[in-house]
């Protein structure tokens, strides 16, 4: 089947039919029209009816005309995804009079004219990418494709489909002992060159693929370098092997336990966590205590299926406290990941005030149920709003509490567990020791944080707390030096105007932005 006939009997281009009226442009009285001269078409194929239609209704609130189905008086063409070829064929089959004058677009002319509140010029950039045999075929000459990739993580998409997991790996254990030892320039050089290979669509096979792409300096070549040649890094299997290393990471995996008590306890001459716990003479903080106290199971990676467990638990008690209430998960499961360490959500209501005390409520019926095994409760630290953080990496004000939750496993897998005084469950042969563990007491301890977040900022929260951490780092970076713009989870700046840009969904922050959106499961950067 041709690309026209695969676009046409999807039924996302319609053939172009004559109108009595004239084209079709749905063009809503109520938005007034400041671009007579310009006629979108945006593409669904890709994309979706519903962004689809979301994209057009925001393209008409800014004063452009925006047409339904193609016609003689298109002018641009808007797609996401697609490939000059797939469009130009189908263009054919339309049997337009002129379609030389046609602006064939991608997403990021039309989020950057989203941005600046009206058309911003055409450049190369924004013109689909052409293939020479078409330039032939069509006699058209546009200019060739810009394949270069950006130094920011959110102009590329990273999908967990790493095709480079030999180079990542090695990369983020030499970028978590420069975040050990307090180096940051290091730890930036090996987290942003991590960041552009897990983005990559192809194996690094050799040194001179490296040459177009960004964030590779001589720190990173030497390391990719030596994978290629040995099959490993000398310097990061040194590390693996490093006493203080070894430490730092066995220390750090305890709840509540940071860099500076790990170095305090390497210090004193401990190397495992049972000559930690064996020593009368250390004070342990509440959470430290709670972290050893279910270490076993905290250690122990949270599958997708726990994670939307807790999450329905949260929801039938927020709910039951405030009905309006909404409980979004966040975090690596948005992103598409299938397990992690521990589950993130964010609570909101639509009206400000609704969500007032709602935190100490769900946390007081969790305790009530049983299912509460610690609180280290955070009050919101921002009384009044003030400019986004200039930092990349700084923490939000919300109010937010961390948990450990007790998840009985009929629950997880709707299975009742019948576990009486002094009676035994039948075990998993399949499980492992720790999972069989858990069956025995028909529970698991998992560590949920839950942030409540008010309805204006909400768009900005949901994007800055679905990561990934290098993500928001360069998106962040992106809005300052890209766009003049201060953005955080509370929300963005435009310093040139003065003012915050409102926004109720993380399309809207692209579009501000002028970036092509990202699906959520394309960020994990």
């Amino acid at each position: 089947m041709s690309s026209a006939e695969k676009l046409g009997g999807m039924g996302i281009m319609p053939k172009r039919k004559k109108q009595k009226g004239g084209e079709h442009c749905s063009l809503h009285s109520k938005y007034e029209v400041k671009f007579q001269d310009l006629l979108l078409f945006i593409v669904e194929r890709k994309m979706g009816s519903s962004r689809r239609m979301f994209l057009m209704d925001l393209a008409r609130k800014k004063g452009f005309r925006v047409a339904d189905i193609m016609s003689d008086s298109v002018t641009h063409i808007v797609t996401e995804n697609n490939s000059w070829n797939e469009i130009w064929d189908w263009i054919q089959t339309q049997k337009m009079s002129d379609a030389s004058k046609l602006n064939l677009l991608n997403i990021s002319w039309f989020t950057e004219s989203m941005g600046a509140g009206k058309p911003v010029d055409i450049e190369e950039c924004h013109r689909l990418q052409v293939q020479k045999t078409c330039l032939l075929q069509s006699g058209l000459s546009p200019a060739s494709p810009v394949t270069t990739v950006s130094q920011f993580a959110c102009q590329r998409k990273s999908t967990l489909d790493n095709k480079n997991k030999i180079f990542t790996d090695a990369l983020d254990i030499l970028a978590e002992n420069c975040e050990f030892n307090e180096t940051y320039g290091s730890y930036v050089t090996y987290s942003r060159a991590t960041s552009v290979l897990k983005s990559l669509p192809y194996t690094i096979s050799g040194m001179n693929d490296l040459e177009e792409l960004p964030c590779f300096g001589e720190q990173t070549r030497t390391i990719i370098e030596e994978i290629l040649e040995e099959g490993f890094s000398s310097k990061v299997n040194n590390l693996l092997q490093d006493e203080k290393y070894k430490a730092r990471k066995l220390f750090t995996s305890v709840f509540g336990v940071g860099v500076k008590t790990a170095d305090k306890w390497y210090g004193l001459g401990f190397r495992t966590l049972e000559e930690v716990k064996a020593t009368k003479d250390l004070a342990f903080t509440k959470m430290q205590r709670a972290g050893f106290l279910y270490y076993e199971d905290i250690i122990q990676a949270v599958s997708k299926t726990e994670a939307e467990a807790v999450g329905q638990m949260i929801q039938d008690i927020t709910r039951e406290c405030t009905p309006v209430a909404q409980v979004t998960l966040t975090g690596g499961f948005r992103r598409g990941k299938e397990v992690g360490h521990d589950v993130d959500f964010i609570i909101s209501c639509p009206e400000e005030g609704d969500d007032e005390g709602l935190l100490q409520k769900t946390v007081n019926k969790l305790d009530r149920q049983g299912v509460l095994l610690f609180c280290d409760f955070v009050e919101a630290t921002m009384e009044k709003r003030k400019l986004p953080s200039r930092k990349y990496d700084a923490m939000d004000h919300f109010q937010k509490c961390f948990l450990i939750l007790k998840l009985e496993e009929r629950l997880v897998d709707k299975r009742e567990l019948s576990v009486a005084s002094g009676s035994a469950v039948r075990l998993n042969d399949k499980g492992t020791e720790h999972e069989n563990k858990a069956m025995i007491k028909g529970w698991k301890a998992i560590r949920v944080d839950l942030v409540v977040v008010p309805a204006q900022q909400y768009a900005f929260a949901l994007l800055g707390w679905t990561g990934s951490r290098q993500f928001e780092r360069d998106l962040r970076r992106y809005a300052n030096r890209e766009k003049n713009m201060l953005l955080d989870n509370h929300g963005l700046y435009d310093k040139r105007k003065q003012v915050f840009l409102k926004a109720n969904t993380e399309e809207e922050i692209f579009a501000h932005l002028g970036l092509e959106y990202l699906e959520p499961q394309e960020r994990n950067a």
